[in-house]
């Protein structure tokens, strides 16, 4: 050993040398003693040269030297082994920590992202990461980093076969290159290249996620300077790509079976669902059949029904004059052509019908999600009414033959027992004393056929007797059409009833029905004659209503002016005064004007208000006042051709009508 390298073994150390060299310094007990004591301390591969260089130092023997530098070599493969086992047992323990966060897999996002973390503090590399195929769009993207920097890098999406992670897709193995840009065994691309150099990766290590044979992704750790990856290391990173795949792959199956198990709950609940509807449609069923047989009414189908589907149900009856009872028209249409119930707003309206004939309509009030087995309750219910109504309308067809019967007896036979006539009409609810109108009412248009004709004549008698019951009067199929007697409330009138019949019956009948209706008729019973004419005038009001183009509507004789006098069977001649100038009258009346003189020298001056002045001997402005009188109390139309004609008659028969002698 030279002079220097003595020397230099004795200068000054710093204190990590000092204490390595004392404790390394050849106790009494042998060689063996110095390193057992470093690598009870763990101490460093530099310390285990200390004792060599101490003993050279001091000019040990060359035996004593040599003896060290064997128990050097044998110390350092003792601590290479402690080193590596301390190494496998890290290893391990973060294996089966990763292990024990899968078995208690609540979000695969944190399983991987720990599973990365873990490969990057094993391996001591810069960076870690995963990736991803994706079967849907035919690529593979970054699912989680660690250690990376590059936002680039973070977002890459690659192409299947690019770039490292191609490579070892394609081959199910793990792959490792020392620098990366100057490997050519993959498949380089400006992206990949530029996310990695973006970066600064130069060693990737690359292992496969496989589950069963198929590769999933990739885990890759890398290095932003050349290093060699051991194969134990790469044996590790394999270990975590085992567990990444297994932690995927449960995943997805707790996806899958988070996802059977909801479908089988909603599975439940429409069960259940479908379970209460059926019972619901079984305990409607079985109530409406009990209805049938204890002859039950309409009203309690609907209350049975209303009682089963927790709603308010009603029956619309279309010979019912009620309109707010009244079902929406179009869906009431819609449901009849149909077959089903038909929603409309937040109701549900079912139509009853029989043979082509509309009886009404089940409507089921504030249900806009009605359940398909309920709308089929609500169906049957409307089935059920339907031959209700048909069982009722055979036990009411005598009594509508008896209505007609005695309607007949008072138009044709007017020798008839007044006394007996009052006996049959109350058994039948209707008060021949009452105030009533005579109608006429015809079906609108020809039938296709001269049987389509008959059976539309018959629909229209039974709805009109309907009609008839309904409002205690009398109805009967009558020449070609059918006349109804009823009765004339307080503040109605001839033509409100008639207009209101003629809407009614046409809905029934699903076709126009015109109605003429005579003036209101009293004391039926006292004089039967005057119910025969009554329906003479209905008629010529029929008559003229077809004349005019107004079919399907309804009018009676004071709705056609002065034609109304001939369409009239007695000659209402002071009605028809009273109605056209009736207010001038009374003015001139109440005042003691001569507004009826003016009008009348108006007439016959030619309309001349310069020549009526002189007719009058009066002033021009005199003539002008008492016109303008007049239109404030006839109306600013009654210069109007047809108002003239009109007021000049009623002027002329108010005249005759007060002429001596007459009453």
């Amino acid at each position: 050993m030279s002079r220097d390298h003595v020397q230099s073994a004795r200068r000054p150390a710093p204190a990590d040398a000092v204490g390595a060299r004392h404790e390394g310094a050849p106790p009494p007990g042998g060689a063996e003693s110095a390193y057992l004591e470093l690598l009870a301390r763990s101490a460093s591969v530099e310390a285990y040269e200390q004792p060599v260089l101490v003993a050279r130092a001091e000019g040990r023997a060359p035996e004593r030297i040599a003896a060290l530098e064997r128990a050097k070599l044998l110390a350092l493969r003792v601590r290479g082994e402690l080193e590596g086992r301390r190494r496998r047992e890290a290893e391990l323990s973060a294996l089966f920590e990763t292990a024990h966060d899968l078995a208690g897999l609540r979000d695969v996002d944190a399983v991987l992202q720990a599973i990365v973390q873990r490969a990057r503090s094993l391996l001591g590399t810069d960076v870690a990461y995963l990736s991803l195929n994706d079967p849907a769009r035919g690529d593979t993207y970054m699912r989680v980093t660690e250690g990376s920097v590059a936002a680039r890098f973070q977002q890459l999406r690659l192409a299947m076969g690019e770039g490292l992670g191609g490579l070892v897709a394609q081959t199910a193995r793990p792959y490792v290159t020392e620098d990366y840009f100057k490997d050519d065994r993959f498949q380089h691309t400006l992206t990949i290249d530029a996310g990695v150099r973006d970066e600064g990766l130069v060693a990737i290590l690359g292992v496969p996620l496989m589950l069963g044979p198929h590769v999933i992704g990739v885990l890759f750790a890398a290095d932003r300077r050349e290093r060699v990856f051991e194969r134990e290391q790469i044996a590790l990173l394999g270990s975590f790509a085992a567990l990444a795949a297994a932690a995927i792959d449960t995943a997805n199956l707790l996806t899958e079976t988070r996802s059977a198990v909801a479908g089988l709950e909603r599975a439940n609940e429409i069960i259940k669902d479908r379970s209460a509807a059926v019972e619901r449609a079984s305990d409607v069923h079985d109530r409406l059949a009990e209805l049938v047989l204890r002859g039950g009414g309409v009203q309690d189908v609907a209350a049975a029904v209303a009682q089963v589907l927790d709603g308010k149900v009603e029956f619309a009856d279309t010979a019912d004059t009620r309109p707010a009872d009244a079902a929406d028209p179009r869906s009431l249409e819609t449901s009849r052509a149909e077959g089903h119930a038909v929603r409309h707003g937040d109701d549900w309206i079912a139509a009853v019908a029989a043979g082509g004939e509309l009886l009404g309509a089940l409507v089921l009030r504030g249900r806009a999600d009605l359940d398909p087995v309920d709308q089929r309750t609500l169906e049957r219910a409307a089935m059920v009414t339907s031959l209700l109504l048909l069982a009722r309308r055979s036990a009411a067809d005598a009594e509508q033959r008896v209505r007609g019967e005695l309607l007949d007896d008072l138009l044709d036979a007017r020798d008839r027992d007044p006394r007996q006539l009052r006996d049959r009409a109350a058994r039948l609810h209707a008060d021949l004393d009452a105030t009533h109108v005579v109608l006429a009412a015809r079906l609108d248009g020809p039938a296709a056929g001269a049987g389509d004709e008959a059976a539309a004549r018959r629909r229209l008698w039974s709805a009109a007797s309907r009609l008839a019951a309904a409002r205690h009067g009398l109805a009967a199929a009558r020449d070609g059409g059918t006349v109804l007697l009823l009765p004339l409330d307080p503040g109605d009138s001839a033509t409100e009833v008639a207009r209101r019949t003629a809407r009614r019956l046409g809905t029934a009948v699903h076709q126009p029905v015109t109605v003429g209706a005579s003036a209101p008729v009293t004391d039926h019973t006292a004089h039967p004659e005057s119910v025969a004419a009554a329906y003479a005038e209905a008629r010529r009001c029929l008559d003229a209503l077809d004349l005019l183009g107004r079919g399907g509507d309804g009018a009676a004789a004071e709705d056609f002016g002065f034609l109304g006098l001939l369409l009239a069977g007695e000659r209402d001649v002071a009605g028809f005064v009273a109605r056209t100038i009736g207010p001038v009258v009374a003015y001139d009346e109440r005042r003691g004007t001569e507004l009826l003189d003016t009008l009348d020298a108006y007439f016959a001056s030619g309309m001349s208000p310069v020549r009526t002045k002189d007719e009058l001997h009066v002033h021009v402005n005199t003539v002008a006042q008492r016109l303008e009188r007049v239109a404030r109390l006839l109306g600013d139309d009654w210069q109007s051709p047809a108002r003239v004609l009109e007021v000049q008659l009623a002027l002329r028969l108010h005249r005759l009508g007060a002429a001596p002698g007459r009453g």
